[in-house]
């Protein structure tokens, strides 16, 4: 097992060829001990190089939407009068702090999610 820190994508291509090669490696072997390193070190190198924020809150409030089946009805106990739900989903308004803690106890959406324009 060599195994060398991912300093550029050159080497996080190299590594994620190394990792497909021990990735069904049988659990307690010395390839799956190559295999839990490498992930470690590609999980850092993506973290640092291509961090992922938080999602939008209209984006995170649509996905609660969909997933839940959800119409532009169901939200005015959190957000308000139908006017009110057109414009925070068309983004002509901004979510107030009351609006995210209804949609964050309500549907359970993130304060991360929720927070990131407030």
């Amino acid at each position: 097992m060599t195994i060398k820190p991912i300093r550029s994508d050159d080497d996080l291509r190299a590594a994620f060829k190394q990792l497909e090669q021990v990735f069904q490696a049988p659990a307690g072997s010395p390839q799956a001990d190559e295999m839990e390193v490498l992930v470690t070190l590609i999980e850092a190198y993506e973290q640092k190089h291509y961090p992922i924020g938080p999602a939008d809150p209209v984006e995170a409030i649509k996905f609660r939407m969909a997933q839940q089946n959800l119409t532009a009805k169901d939200l005015e106990p959190y957000i308000g009068s139908s006017g009110r739900v057109s414009e925070v989903l068309n983004r002509k308004r901004r979510l107030s702090l009351q609006m995210v803690k209804k949609l964050h106890t309500g549907l359970h959406i993130p304060y991360e999610s929720l927070m990131a324009a407030v």
